[in-house]
């Protein structure tokens, strides 16, 4: 059997992953990671990693296996904490989970585990790994998880084929509720605690104030743009000549709205966002439909039918293409259907890529609610991850 080294959180899936690999008779190893020891703009509520690391221990002792700590807070803020603000005051979106796993868990992360001299890496994701042979070379799977409600392959769509290598995902060919049942059944600490909410090590923020920590507070005008000057882009043939405007919004003119309210600084919303914009007194309420940050300007739309919530596709760069099945790489020129997800727990949808010199135009069959710049769109076919990409 197998050394592995099980990432220890404090939380159920990571305690019945362990419990799961020693059942199997591998020789397991917990570790934890401090990540983020900072506190400013994280809600009381939020566990902190002291708390988290006792039940890990708790957990490493009742499975009677070694128990470690290593520290890993200045890379996490290096790569993820510092990125994240860099984005947002850039006027784009990033999703720090996708981050943590590409930058930490399995970085960073697995190659602190792989000084003990693992053999795997194992986490508590739901999702699965399978390996097929092409061509007398071994090609590593991503598959989604079984439990359709918490499948977590997306939050993973930027590893690579050396990463999966020597990942383990014991929990993957479960649902939710049996693994709470085996932590029930086993007596562990974790069995009945709830799930980690928020950003990954973070816990659940008020953004505004997380933000401010680096972005300062800039008072801007609040625009709205009536729904009559979004409306033509629905009637677009979906040819070359019309990808940019299929996949970008119409550049919005501050004369064609009227100014409705004042914010403090337009890095701090995002494209879909209702809370947080503070003016009432509309039969229907207003979402964030774009922003512009070099202008200090947000865009508001009213009704959650606004047309400038909806986008036929989105463009990614060629730069920013990730294959973790580097075998099936599309070359310049080729379209090939796929389905595609642009946020975590969102359903697969049908859309075809295609690709040019200066990057992949992502066209879906049905418009897309609350495309936004900076997050990640994955595809698959069936039920395997193929590659991801940043949102333009």
């Amino acid at each position: 059997m197998s050394r592995v080294v099980v990432g220890l959180s404090g939380g159920v899936d990571s305690s019945v992953a362990a419990w799961l690999l020693k059942e199997q008779g591998h020789e397991v190893i917990g570790l934890f990671m401090i990540n983020y020891r900072e506190r400013e703009g994280v809600l009381t509520s939020s566990c902190t990693w002291e708390e988290d690391s006792l039940i890990a221990k708790m957990v490493a002792k009742k499975l009677d296996i070694p128990f470690h700590i290593v520290d890993l807070s200045k890379d996490y803020k290096k790569r993820v904490i510092d990125y994240m603000f860099a984005e947002y005051q850039a006027g784009r979106t990033p999703n720090p989970d996708v981050l943590c796993n590409r930058e930490i868990k399995f970085d960073t992360f697995m190659e602190e585990a792989l000084k003990f001299d693992a053999d795997f890496v194992a986490t508590g994701h739901y999702c699965r790994k399978s390996e097929i042979e092409k061509n007398g070379k071994t090609i590593h799977q991503l598959l989604a998880g079984k439990d359709p409600n918490k499948d977590q392959s997306y939050f993973l769509c930027q590893l690579n084929q050396q990463q999966l290598s020597k990942a383990m995902f014991p929990v993957g060919e479960l649902l939710k509720p049996e693994v709470r049942e085996i932590a029930r059944s086993q007596n562990l600490p974790t069995a009945e605690r709830k799930d980690s909410q928020g950003i990954c090590f973070v816990g659940k923020v008020d953004l505004p104030t997380f933000l401010q920590q680096q972005l300062e507070p800039t008072v801007g005008n609040v625009i709205e743009i009536p729904a009559k000057f979004m409306e033509k882009k629905k009637h677009l043939e979906i040819t070359e000549e019309n990808y940019k405007k299929l996949c970008f919004q119409f550049p919005y003119k501050p004369w064609n709205g009227k100014v409705i309210g004042e914010h403090q600084g337009a890095h701090f919303y995002t494209v879909g966002q209702r809370k947080g914009l503070n003016i009432g007194g509309r039969k229907e309420p207003l979402f964030v439909i774009g922003t512009d940050v070099k202008r200090n300007i947000i865009y508001v739309g009213e009704g959650a039918e606004h047309p400038g919530l909806y986008r036929k596709g989105l463009f990614v760069d060629k730069a920013e293409m990730h294959w973790i099945r580097p075998d099936l790489e599309m070359a310049i020129g080729e379209k090939r259907n796929f389905d595609i997800r642009i946020r975590y727990r969102q359903p697969l949808e049908k859309g075809s890529i295609h690709m040019k010199e200066d990057g992949a135009w992502f066209l879906f069959e049905k418009e897309q609610r609350g495309i936004t710049s900076g997050q990640f769109a994955a595809w698959y076919l069936d039920d395997e991850l193929i590659g991801s990409g940043v949102i333009a």
